[in-house]
C-alpha cells in the first residue's frame, strides 16, 4: 500500500475512526487528538503493514492503542475545566441505548461498536483486540445481557 492508498483509506474510514474513539473516549476533543495521532502514526508505519486486504484492521488496531494512550494520560492529569466540562456532558440527553452502551465496561462496549455498529467479524475484532474468538463472543453476550437488563429497567422507569 502507498501513501495515496492509505490516504484514501483514512478519508473512508473518517466516521468510522470517529466512533471508535467515542466509545472509548467521552471527550470529542480527545477523539480528535487520536484520531489525528493515529493518522500520523499510520503514515509513519505504513511499511509494517504486510497485506493490503488488512489496511482497515490495521489502522483500527492504531485507533485503539492510540486511545488507549490518551486514556493513560488522562488518569494522571485532571483539570478543572475537564471537571467542568464532564458536569456539561452529563446534561447532555442521549439516547437510552446509547447511555447504556457507554456505560459497559471497556472491552464489551469496544467489542459491541466494532460489531454492531462498524460490522467487523468476530474474528476479526479477535484479531483487532489480539484476543480469541470464544471471548469476543462472551464479550458480546453479556455486553447484551446487560444492556437488555438496562434497557429494561429503564423502561420500567418510565
Amino acid at each position: 500500500m502507498n501513501k495515496e492508498q492509505l490516504g484514501d483509506l483514512i478519508l473512508q474510514s473518517e466516521n468510522h475512526m470517529y466512533r471508535i474513539a467515542k466509545s472509548l473516549l467521552k471527550n470529542d476533543t480527545d477523539c480528535e487528538d487520536a484520531i489525528q495521532e493515529t493518522i500520523v502514526h499510520a503514515f509513519s508505519k505504513i511499511h509494517t503493514l504486510k497485506n493490503d486486504l488488512f489496511a482497515k484492521t490495521w489502522l483500527t488496531r492504531i485507533l485503539i492503542n492510540e486511545c488507549y494512550n490518551i486514556m493513560r494520560r488522562e488518569k494522571r492529569l485532571i483539570s478543572i475545566e475537564e471537571i467542568t466540562e464532564q458536569h456539561a456532558d452529563e446534561q447532555t440527553d442521549y439516547s437510552d441505548l446509547y447511555t447504556a452502551v457507554q456505560q459497559l465496561p471497556e472491552d464489551m462496549r469496544l467489542a459491541v461498536m466494532l460489531y454492531y455498529s462498524e460490522g467487523y467479524s468476530i474474528k476479526e475484532i479477535a484479531c483487532i483486540e489480539d484476543t480469541t474468538v470464544p471471548t469476543i463472543k462472551n464479550r458480546l453476550f453479556k455486553a447484551r445481557k446487560r444492556l437488555r437488563k438496562a434497557l429494561s429497567e429503564e423502561e420500567e422507569a418510565i
